[in-house]
């Protein structure tokens, strides 16, 4: 009998989990299924699937929709609007389930233990920019759910460079200690730096490359997060259609913070503001070295176009 009801709860609380789109070769196959009967191995084992189903008819589940980066691209901007929204229920804090080894290992189950109380009516997100660029990832994510919605929010990519320094530096600062000028990041023996970990984060086309090997592009939405920063309210018109939400966030959701410099937002006569880390003032770079970083994106950026079959207003 408590056979019976924990496999009962398990079909009300967990979505069915899909097997792997075959891999490029059968050993990567063979070693991502032996990986999946062990996550699915420890969902099974585990017995607090009480816990995640509330009196009042709420419940845990898998996430519907992960915003999947990228970094320093708005993605925290992307999911304090998409809230604004009563069919969506968001995961706080980034859970870093697919790309953290620890946390992945500790199965499907622990990743539903992470996500907020939700209706049957509501979309479950959770967010992790770092998945974007994890060449892991996309698999273990189609291993879970291969039909789910993803959302991936980019920017100009020399400007996602600059934003990426900015909060390491500020990091170690809030730390006292020190952090070397961004010029030190950027040039090496007096050409451009390659290596350098922010300027790979912003090739899209060959993280987006890794992704169309398990989803198909239409299952992967792409906000313009310079249009989000500039006018949000038509990017959030465009994300509550791909997920097939009823378009009940409006402009008056936004407005325009003057102090800040960026646009607040407004529910239900409550304001607020993305947190004080958001929208810091970039460095100052020399001139000559900003064309540089431009000129090295031009032909990656134009691969990413052609991969997603449209245009950004980028350098």
């Amino acid at each position: 009998m408590a056979a019976f009801l924990l496999g009962a709860v398990l079909l009300i609380v967990q979505p069915q989990i899909v097997p792997s789109r075959p891999a490029i070769n059968s050993k990567a196959e063979t070693s991502s299924q032996i990986v999946q009967r062990e996550l699915l191995k420890k969902t099974y084992q585990k017995n607090d699937f009480k816990e995640n189903i509330h009196s009042n008819g709420s419940c845990r589940q898998l996430p519907q929709t992960v915003i999947i980066g990228v970094r320093k691209g708005g993605t925290r901007a992307l999911l304090e609007m998409l809230s604004l929204h009563p069919d969506i229920a968001a995961a706080e804090s980034e859970v870093h389930f697919f790309d953290w080894e620890d946390h992945y290992r500790n199965g499907l189950q622990w990743y539903i233990n992470q996500m907020p109380f939700s209706y049957p009516h509501q979309i479950t997100v959770e967010k992790t920019p770092a998945y974007f660029t994890s060449p892991k990832v996309p698999e273990r994510v189609y291993n879970m759910n291969q039909s789910i919605r993803l959302l991936l929010i980019l920017r100009d990519p020399s400007e996602r460079v600059l934003s990426d320094y900015t909060q390491v530096f500020y990091n170690h600062m809030q730390k006292h200690k020190p952090y070397p000028s961004i010029e030190q990041f950027l040039v090496k023996d007096g050409e451009l730096n390659v290596d350098y970990k922010a300027i790979n984060r912003s090739l899209y086309y060959i993280h987006m490359q890794n992704w169309l090997k398990y989803f198909p592009l239409d299952h992967i939405h792409i906000v313009d997060g310079d249009k989000l920063i500039k006018d949000p309210f038509p990017e959030i018109e465009k994300v509550e259609r791909f997920l097939k939400l009823s378009p009940l966030i409006n402009a008056s959701n936004f407005y325009f913070n003057k102090t800040k410099g960026f646009y607040c937002l407004r529910d239900s006569g409550r304001e607020r503001c993305l947190h004080e880390s958001k929208g810091r003032a970039h460095p100052q770079v020399d001139t000559r070295l900003l064309e540089k970083l431009h000129e090295y994106f031009h032909e990656p950026n134009k691969k990413f176009f052609e991969l997603v079959g449209r245009t950004f207003d980028w350098h």
